[in-house]
């Protein structure tokens, strides 16, 4: 992940586009975001909307308007998106545990998750910031030695860190309009972006990875490994891990019980343990439940899955759901 300053024309991100139907709507906004089941209508005013974009890949700087009702999902992103609203109403809804923005406050997109959100006659900001990047400015300031980089959305950034972060999307703003994408300027104020945004948001880490990993005859052991931290959330298969590492079958399970004394399939599940415990500690116990969340994360034997808890973690999932 290299951080040099060259950036070719097919980085930029540039967008402008407006409508005053709900028509043109959906066909525009749903694939900003890879949204599902995104409906819009009328309010009191006439409808409009308007979307734009300038940055690159790493970073960009958006608004959306809308003088109408809009309620969607939207999966997880290869960015993190940081959004606020500066009118309008802006509910962002993770299974039943929905958070209502207060106006001009920023609000992570949950990260790591799909989610519902309902907006309405809404101005509203977007940050979108490359998870490369982040990674790369939080490797210099955090010991990450391999860890999970995650974050909780719900947490309320302190008044300094909102002060930093408007700061640094300032001087990036300023970048843009007097500056080319490849310039020094621009690569700075990126990274400075970042930073921000790890103020914002200080990172929950997990557990280091072995160091065993970082040996070269370990890289595509690596590859599978980097890859069930960052897909824990979807479907997969010890086919699938293995394609990825570019390893047979055997190699990739062989390779698994050496290091981790487990098999790939067990991993995984040790991963999804950890989300749930995640979800747990952040969620809201009068709006969500132990069933919904272990499911969410594939474990469908609700007894199974208390006993697999209570051994890794010493306590009960619904103790640790009441905290």
């Amino acid at each position: 992940m290299g951080d040099g300053t060259d950036r070719s024309p097919a980085d930029a991100v540039r967008l402008q586009i407006h409508g005053v139907d709900t028509e043109s709507a959906m066909a525009a906004l749903p694939g900003l975001y890879a949204g599902k089941h995104w409906h819009t209508q009328d309010t009191e005013a006439p409808y409009s909307y308007r979307y734009g974009a300038a940055g690159d890949r790493r970073l960009s700087l958006r608004r959306s308007q809308m003088s109408g009702h809009i309620r969607g999902n939207i999966p997880p992103s290869e960015d993190y998106v940081v959004q606020w609203i500066d009118a309008g109403v802006s509910v962002v809804d993770l299974y039943g545990d929905p958070v209502q923005q207060t106006l001009h406050q920023p609000l992570l997109f949950p990260p790591e998750r799909d989610f519902v959100f309902t907006f309405a006659d809404y101005d509203q900001r977007l940050v979108h910031l490359n998870r490369d990047l982040v990674r790369d400015v939080a490797a210099e300031r955090y010991d990450l030695d391999g860890r999970d980089l995650r974050f909780d959305h719900r947490q309320a950034p302190s008044d300094d860190a909102v002060l930093r972060w408007r700061r640094a999307l300032s001087a990036a703003s300023t970048v843009l309009r007097e500056s080319e994408l490849g310039s020094l300027a621009w690569h700075e104020a990126t990274r400075e972006t970042a930073a921000a945004f790890l103020a914002l948001y200080p990172p929950l880490l997990s557990e280091p990875l072995p160091s065993v990993l970082s040996l070269p005859k370990n890289a595509r052991l690596r590859r599978a490994v980097d890859h069930l931290h960052a897909n824990a959330h979807l479907p997969m298969t010890v086919a699938d891990i293995a394609a990825v590492a570019d390893l047979s079958i055997r190699a990739l399970q062989g390779s698994f019980h050496r290091v981790f004394d487990m098999s790939p399939m067990s991993y995984l599940r040790e991963v999804r343990l950890t989300r749930v415990r995640d979800e747990l500690l952040q969620l809201d116990p009068a709006t969500t439940t132990v069933a919904d969340i272990a499911r969410r994360w594939g474990f469908t034997h609700l007894g199974r899955f208390s006993g697999l808890y209570l051994a890794r973690y010493g306590e009960y999932p619904k103790d640790t759901l009441r905290r």
